[in-house]
């Protein structure tokens, strides 16, 4: 009986980043490789111990340390003692999360993947904070608006993540971040036009790009893997990051609470059946929540597409205004599907580039998960074959109702 068996904490993520080498790596002996990945994890730990114990005073311009502490009860010598104590930790922190360099930028990581389970108690963490005027904090706030890994969060955290992320201003062909390089920061685009770049058989191949909007830098900083690509500002530019440590205090502890609440519920998705555990795991990272009232509209037809539904919960109908014979929308509605929990939409003008071709509205209290483009785009290429053969099967409804597939790639 295997009931009563707990996993150890950690156990997961442990497993997990060996996975993930693996993909990476694809190396021809597991169990060596294994040897090799785990003797590496422990060096890295062992390696770490002394600068934890390392201390020093040490303060930077710009940068404020937050400590949570009352000394109002203690003596003068347990003030001094906790003085120290607190020069140590600033210290520590300073060394291992302060980004630094161009950009704030670290010269290397710790090979291990963090494990969210180890930080017990995150207000005895020093929080880094950089000052900002009223007018950088506006413009801060509209940039993250949208981005999927900050909608999660409470306020009081993400107040937290804005206080934390720094200005960083790109000039013309400046490298933000260097396929193979070691994970630093977390990037959240302000303006500017970026390119996505590939070394493909020692050919870089521009895959693509972020327009003035959008995030990138994350998958690193959680899988503990290196750059996935090169990302090259192509004009003047501006960003905000945010530095490694705040991001695993913040954003990869709370995804490893949404792992939990979503880890059954995605492998229960025929769409994702083909993808392996740690391509799953990864969109589970990226998913957004949103909640809907009964027949509000979820996405209207012929609006641009931003983002991929999955149904959690209660279910969607799926409108389509036909043509006239003048070729002009008629604008009665009508319904052409339904989706219910682990169904998905609104791939379909993903996949063609073309705005919506439908509507979808709420039928019930309903609850979808959410993906926007960029990690639709990144994270569901093995699943594109089978959205493509079901856009073949959306044409062949649209036939049967009204005689003809009503240009639904267009």
């Amino acid at each position: 009986m295997m009931s009563n068996v707990q996993i150890p904490a950690g156990l997961k993520e442990l497993l997990q980043g060996y996975t993930v080498e693996v993909l990476r790596r694809r190396p021809p002996d597991l169990v060596e490789f294994a040897v090799q990945h785990f003797t590496r994890v422990l060096e890295n730990r062992r390696n770490d111990q002394p600068a934890k114990k390392s201390s020093g005073k040490s303060a930077r311009k710009g940068v404020t340390f937050v400590t949570k502490s009352d000394k109002s009860t203690k003596d003068e010598e347990e003030e001094e003692e906790e003085e120290e104590e607190e020069e140590e930790i600033v210290s520590e922190y300073y060394y291992h999360a302060l980004p630094t360099g161009k950009y704030r930028r670290r010269v290397s990581v710790c090979a291990e993947a963090y494990n969210p389970d180890d930080d017990e108690d995150d207000d005895a963490e020093p929080r880094i904070v950089h000052p900002k005027t009223d007018v950088q904090r506006c413009r801060l706030q509209d940039a993250c608006r949208d981005i999927l890994l900050f909608k999660t969060l409470e306020q009081e955290q993400f107040s937290e993540v804005l206080d934390a992320m720094f200005e960083v201003l790109v000039k013309p062909q400046e490298h933000i971040i260097d396929q193979g390089d070691d994970g630093d920061n977390f990037y959240v685009i302000e303006k500017g036009v970026y390119d996505i770049v590939v070394q493909k058989d020692g050919v870089s191949v521009c895959v693509g790009k972020y327009d003035n909007k959008g995030s990138f830098g994350e998958l690193a900083l959680m899988y503990n893997t290196p750059r996935a690509a090169t990302i090259i500002a192509t004009q003047e530019g501006a960003l905000w990051g945010l530095d490694r440590a705040t991001f695993h205090r913040l954003i990869v502890k709370n995804n490893a609470k949404k792992r939990r609440m979503y880890e059954a519920f995605i492998e229960c998705v025929p769409l994702l059946k083909s993808l392996e555990l740690s391509e799953r795991m990864k969109i589970v990272d990226v998913l957004g929540a949103r909640g809907f009232k009964d027949g509000e509209r979820i996405i209207a037809q012929g609006e641009s597409a931003d983002c991929f539904y999955i149904v959690e919960s209660g279910e969607v109908k799926i409108m389509i205004k036909s043509k006239t014979k003048a070729g002009q929308l008629d604008n009665t509605e009508v319904e052409v599907a339904c989706c219910s929990r682990g169904q998905y939409f609104g791939e379909l003008a993903l996949v063609t580039n073309k705005p919506r071709a439908a509507s979808v509205y709420a039928a019930g209290e309903t609850k979808c998960l959410v993906i926007d483009i960029q990690a639709f785009e990144r994270l569901l290429g093995p699943c594109m074959d089978i959205m493509k053969r079901n856009i073949s099967q959306y044409e062949d409804q649209l036939v049967a109702l009204f005689g003809s597939s009503v240009d639904l790639k267009h």
